[in-house]
């Protein structure tokens, strides 16, 4: 399994990425390199947030996908392409190809086989599972033994509305385990680790959170940012968000209105 981060990678270098580059092919490429598709040979090539990935190198996949063949920067020689290609991506694509952003024939070339993932909000059945779960790779990966958590504390996970999704509750399991490692873990230890996230509840996100039905993303999103005074900063802080996933998020819900200064 080969994976590619569209979003991690510039312009500039993810051609060479994708498709390896031959010697000289531009300045400080010094010798031949194998792209991403070369090495997932007849594996698997996971391509994560594809949305992001420039208009330019979507015609490029485009032809690879279509043509299931590929030249390296600055090469002649076709190569073919024999990799399972695995698209993701947390934008509405469809919503991108009515708006331009994403090719439309990229879309329907990719989506042969779509499998929606639903926020942790609309599957909280799943929540307990995935705490377990996580919390013994967290304690494995930092050494720690493993912790016995609490039906009480499963519980809560399960009713919190996770704007973050399942890379937030991976943050909150990691905090609970640094601060208290071993033995039983609590609901009472994750009201003390994990204020940000669960103060929310106190906020104008409580009535909103507490619905029979839940949130969307967008709904949770504008309730912090006006708890917050529109302060981009702070309300990542809350979400347990990076600050640019915050403003993409914004941009793509049009709530740009809820900030003083933009």
């Amino acid at each position: 399994l080969v994976h590619v981060d569209c979003a991690a990678l510039s312009p500039s270098v993810i051609e060479s990425e994708l498709f390896g580059h031959e010697k000289g092919a531009f300045t400080g490429a010094e010798g031949r390199r194998a792209g991403r598709f070369e090495l997932a040979d007849s594996g698997t090539i996971f391509l994560d947030e594809i949305g992001d990935l420039a208009p330019s190198l979507q015609a490029k996949l485009l032809r690879v996908l279509q043509e299931r063949s590929f030249e390296r920067v600055g090469g002649t020689r076709t190569l073919p392409m024999r990799a399972r290609v695995i698209a993701a991506t947390n934008l509405d694509l469809e919503r991108a190809v009515r708006e331009h952003r994403f090719r439309e024939d990229l879309y329907y070339r990719l989506n042969v086989l779509r499998i929606p993932v639903p926020p942790l909000r609309e599957r909280r059945e799943d929540i307990a599972d995935l705490a377990i779960r996580g919390l013994r790779q967290q304690a494995r990966r930092l050494g720690l033994p493993p912790p016995k958590p609490t039906a009480a504390l499963l519980d809560r996970l399960a009713s919190h509305s996770w704007p973050g999704n399942v890379r937030q509750l991976m943050n909150v399991l990691e905090r609970l385990l640094v601060l208290h490692p071993g033995g039983f873990l609590d609901a009472a230890d994750l009201e003390r680790v994990a204020e940000p996230e669960f103060a929310l509840r106190q906020s104008a996100l409580a009535e909103c959170s507490d619905r029979q039905s839940g949130c969307s993303e967008s709904e949770i999103i504008a309730s912090v940012l006006e708890a917050t005074g529109g302060n981009v900063s702070r309300a990542a802080r809350r979400l347990a968000l990076a600050r640019s996933t915050l403003r993409h998020k914004i941009k793509k819900y049009a709530l740009e209105g809820l900030i003083p200064n933009d």
